[in-house]
């Protein structure tokens, strides 16, 4: 019985203490008076920095100054490397992560992820003198990606025997396309389409490949265990959605007035469920 008692209030004490650890991020947040958004910085338009005014913007940027408004706070927005994105979140540097990451099985196991905020899918872009028109043409050859992201498991999964070569930024990456350092450039469908309208007239030398890769779902990240914080970013995101502004964020940076000119939104903000 002493035994039973025993353990029972070890559960009890575990269970207090859990809940205070995860009152106490969303309790701190608003203590200090700011919300500390981690974000690339390099992939636009979620997050990149504005020629002009040297500022980070983007749509994941928005985003997070429209989560910190429905808290009440300052955002603060802090530019990351994408392999630093994970670490950076569990060593408490930043509050949540808003930085183009991929919700996936193997990562829920050390974040917690938001709603669902934009879904989209993996491409490549190849040089027309590869004469490579389809994916299953990159095998044993030498493709250009992202460090740390989810594109390079995902080519070498698509095409088995492909040479990947990684770089710290996709925009290293796309330049090592152009520098004839490999015959492809693996990235988002949306930062892909990015970079392939900026090309202007040289377009003609490059063939974005119709076939994707993948299907990515993002979502913000979240320290392991915050459900106060989880609970809170899922508020503003729903009342995002349900006013419109959801809406409106994604027509001012994937709309037909972008680089990416996207003519209908396919998702609503409503889920943090994903495929197996």
């Amino acid at each position: 019985m002493q035994t039973r008692l025993h353990f029972a209030a070890l559960l009890f004490t575990s269970i207090a203490f859990t809940q205070v650890a995860q009152a106490d991020q969303l309790a701190a947040i608003k203590a200090k008076g700011e919300l500390v958004c981690g974000t690339l910085g390099t992939d636009e338009p979620n997050s990149f920095i504005d020629a002009k005014s040297r500022q980070l913007v983007g749509y994941e940027v928005d985003l997070c100054r429209a989560i910190a408004q429905g808290l009440g706070v300052k955002p603060v927005i802090k530019q990351l490397a994408v392999a630093a994105r994970i670490p950076e979140l569990q060593q408490g540097r930043i509050d949540i992560l808003t930085a183009s990451l991929t919700h996936n099985k193997e990562r829920e196991a050390l974040v917690d992820f938001s709603l669902s905020t934009f879904y989209t899918g993996q491409r490549v872009l190849v040089k027309k003198s590869s004469s490579i028109t389809t994916v299953a043409g990159l095998a044993g050859k030498k493709v250009l990606t992202v460090k740390g992201g989810t594109q390079e498991p995902n080519i070498r999964k698509a095409v088995p025997g492909v040479d990947v070569v990684t770089f710290e930024t996709a925009g290293q990456a796309y330049l090592g396309l152009q520098q004839g350092k490999g015959v492809g450039y693996v990235d988002d469908e949306v930062s892909l389409l990015n970079n392939y309208a900026k090309l202007g007239a040289a377009q003609k030398d490059y063939i974005v490949l119709p076939q994707n890769i993948s299907q990515e779902v993002f979502a913000f990240g979240i320290r392991k265990g915050e459900t106060g914080v989880k609970t809170a970013v899922d508020k503003v995101l729903r009342e995002l959605e349900k006013s419109g502004e959801a809406e409106k964020l994604f027509f001012k940076w994937y709309g037909p007035t972008s680089n990416v000119k996207f003519q209908k939104r396919t998702f609503k903000i409503e889920s943090d469920k994903i495929d197996a």
